[in-house]
């Protein structure tokens, strides 16, 4: 099974800033990570700029200053 771990915080700049963040995880395949990540984090409907870096997924929403950060792992973190 695929763990995939988000973290979601502010930007200033554009770029992420940290002054604080949330964590969330989902898992399973893939397939719909995106979408099933935009509904553990609350942002369905919301279009989003979206970057593939290596092993994880960043997501910008259009108008917000906001960015999330979506990690692949093969096993569950501690």
């Amino acid at each position: 099974m695929t763990y995939y771990y988000i973290t979601v915080t502010d930007t200033f700049g554009g770029e992420a800033n940290y002054s604080w963040k949330l964590n969330y995880c989902v898992h399973g395949n893939h397939g719909n990570v995106v979408r099933r990540a935009k509904a553990e984090i609350g942002w369905n409907g919301l279009r989003c700029d979206r970057q593939d870096v290596g092993d994880t997924i960043i997501l910008k929403p259009r108008g917000t200053a906001q960015i999330a950060f979506i990690e692949q792992e093969s096993e569950p973190k501690p």
